[in-house]
């Protein structure tokens, strides 16, 4: 994924920059930067790398170079960013949240006239950002540019571009992520989180519709593009990476994910399949929300069967190297073995992708004596790698670990009724969910319903892209 943040003051707004940026952490592990622009010393840029260190350990010693009233950032997942780029549309920043699926046709198709060229990373791809760049500068202008980039890319671009004379802001012309406007009696911030900039003074303003291009200036915003009909926001906002603060169309992601467990429990209640547990517990954290509801409403005992330890590595996929990323996974999971040693217990997780963790999860509880473990997932099962969000994506479905154990049940032939294998009620949804327990050890596994989901979300659900289950777009 990634996350941005950035303001536009009539004071000094290095701080605000600084602190919003840093509150989008959750979302990115690779890299994060800063670049704020001042009338004097022009445009003064940073980027690091924050894989072993957080944003904020690694920018601190930076803010005393910084100085400016208006600024972007942001935690990138993938490219180094922002940019600095200088075109006929003059000197300007960028910074992109999104995927490009057709970053090699784009290339080729557009840019392969002698004299053109890219810097290319290390892999040999080339930088997402600067190719929504260039793609920009084809255009008369950034917001007729902008335009024509959403309109060439196969994926999605959600763009900040900063210019001397503020930010113009642009959602993806489906709005899979949301772009937010925050108001002070000093200026005003964009951000992809709301409650980034609530604690930085700046109270809820506008949240650009679909496909929407704004000029956000100290003194407010104007629309330079209008927002579009269609949207497809993604509904992982709400089950697993939005902050529990958010808001995303009006929707908090806490109350949702309470919402959420609540119906996963009614429904199972419904069809008398509530297992008889000593404790229903959240696999951390994001888990942690949705295992509450479940827990209030059938009427069993929350608990924390194990605490995540995240003083030293509050992000266990940080460490480059798997077999470490797997030891500190482990050291990370600290039992309380009176809640786990003799019991029955049901654990709710936002989302099962491949199951690697999981799997290591159920071994380390039956390690510490557990009886029973029963699993639920908050989300409908994953058919397909997302691909227009970094989440959820695959080098290949398979291995996903719902079509790799389709492929184990039915080999190809399998792959033509993943719309059954998705129903748990039918015969090969119930195989695909017996299989499953056998392979990872569940005492009993169930996956929330895609309406079960969307009811919990609650906004029209033709607005909400569902393609991780449904392959629809």
């Amino acid at each position: 994924m990634g996350g941005f943040f950035g303001a536009v003051s009539k004071r000094d707004c290095v701080l605000d920059i600084f602190f919003g940026v840093d509150y989008h952490s959750h979302l990115g592990t690779r890299r994060g930067g800063m670049i704020v622009y001042d009338q004097k010393d022009g445009f003064q840029r940073q980027i690091h790398n924050i894989e072993n260190t957080p944003f904020r350990t690694k920018f601190e010693k930076d803010l005393s170079k910084f100085r400016g009233r208006s600024g972007i950032g942001c935690i990138s997942d993938t490219d180094p960013q922002p940019l600095l780029v200088r075109s006929h549309l003059g000197l300007y920043a960028i910074t992109t949240v999104g995927i490009i699926n057709n970053s090699e046709e784009l290339v080729e198709t557009y840019f392969s006239n002698l004299g053109h060229q890219f810097m290319a990373m290390s892999s040999g791809a080339v930088n997402s950002t600067e190719l929504t760049a260039a793609l920009i500068n084809q255009k008369g202008s950034l917001d007729e540019g902008i335009r024509h980039a959403q309109q060439m890319i196969d994926g999605s671009a959600t763009i900040l571009v900063l210019t001397p004379d503020g930010i113009i802001a642009a959602r993806d012309r489906l709005g899979r992520l949301p772009v937010l406007i925050g108001k002070s009696e000093d200026g005003c911030c964009v951000s992809f989180e709301s409650f980034a900039y609530s604690k930085l003074g700046y109270a809820d303003a506008y949240e650009l519709g679909p496909g929407e291009i704004v000029r956000v200036t100290a003194e407010g915003w104007e629309t330079l593009t209008p927002a579009g009909e269609k949207m497809r926001i993604c509904a992982f906002l709400w089950t697993y990476y939005g902050y529990p603060n958010s808001n995303y169309e009006g929707v908090n992601v806490e109350l949702m994910r309470y919402r959420n467990g609540e119906i996963m429990a009614r429904d199972e209640i419904a069809r008398g399949k509530l297992p008889k547990v000593d404790y229903v517990a959240g696999v951390p954290d994001s888990g942690l929300p949705h295992a509450i509801g479940y827990a209030n409403r059938s009427g069993k005992f929350f608990a924390r069967p194990f605490v995540k330890y995240t003083p030293t590595w509050p992000r266990s996929f940080m460490p480059s190297n798997q077999d470490v990323r797997s030891q500190v996974a482990k050291m990370k999971q600290i039992p309380v073995p009176e809640l786990i040693d003799g019991k029955k217990l049901l654990f709710v997780d936002d989302s099962i992708v491949r199951g690697t963790q999981l799997r290591e999860t159920i071994d380390f509880l039956y390690g510490c004596g557990a009886e029973e473990v029963h699993m639920r997932s908050a989300c409908p099962p994953i058919m397909y790698g997302c691909k227009y969000l970094n989440f959820s994506r695959s080098n290949s479905d398979m291995e996903l670990l719902t079509r790799s154990t389709i492929q184990q049940l039915e080999g190809d032939e399998g792959q033509a009724h993943l719309d059954e294998y998705a129903d748990g009620s039918s015969e090969r949804g119930q195989c695909l969910l017996k299989t499953i327990c056998d392979g990872m050890g569940f005492s009993s596994l169930g996956y929330q319903s895609l309406d079960g989901l969307l009811e919990a979300i609650g906004i029209d659900r033709d607005k909400i892209c569902t393609y991780c289950w449904t392959g629809k777009e």
